[in-house]
């Protein structure tokens, strides 16, 4: 990524090579990757550097925004302070302004991390125990049994995808919800 920096002023972010024009004169995507350093610099154009001190994992934080500053013959790109994305659902409550035509007070107005998490717990599980599903259906059609590895199989998912959501609901904080590992069993020969 590269600045355009004229008159200490950042006048443009080209964020991939490309095509411009600069005081009437047209140049090509390639000046990014043939010219030196030092000639761009004496074009105005700089390569940004990244400050991502405040940049968080985008599942956790929404990012506050991004800016670009120039000083010190340097252009530095960086983000203001991140907020924590709500655990639990954030409901429409009396007041709010902008309350959709269709939505009431009392539903939800921004999904929370942690629903969304056990809905991605409980859809891994449906996955795991698709592919034996069948076994199931024909057992309980008065069919062939469900061999016990699979039964054990199956047990074992359930079990886990219960004690993934529990440790979900238990989280009071979003490093918290970060830090938590989810391991699976696997369904042996």
């Amino acid at each position: 990524m590269w600045a355009l920096v004229e008159d200490n002023n950042i006048t443009r972010i080209f964020r991939r090579p490309q095509g411009f024009t600069l005081n009437d004169t047209q140049y090509a995507p390639d000046i990014f990757a043939k010219w030196s350093a030092s000639d761009l610099e004496d074009l105005g154009l700089y390569p940004v550097q990244s400050d991502e001190t405040n940049l968080k994992n985008e599942t956790y934080y929404n990012n506050g925004s991004e800016s670009f500053a120039f000083a010190d013959n340097v252009v530095t790109q960086s983000w203001a302070a991140a907020t924590a994305k709500p655990l639990d659902d954030v409901l429409w409550a009396d007041g709010d302004e902008l309350l959709p035509g269709d939505d009431f007070i009392g539903t939800v107005k921004l999904n929370g991390l942690k629903p969304l998490f056990k809905d991605k717990i409980n859809f891994t599980a449906g996955q795991l125990l698709k592919d034996t599903d069948w076994m199931v259906i024909r057992e309980a059609d008065g069919g062939t049994a469900v061999p016990s590895n699979v039964a054990t199989y199956r047990a074992a998912v359930r079990t886990k995808a219960n004690e993934h959501t529990t440790a979900i609901d238990g989280v009071s904080d979003i490093d918290a919800l970060a830090a938590l590992e989810y391991d699976w069993p696997t369904l042996g020969s």
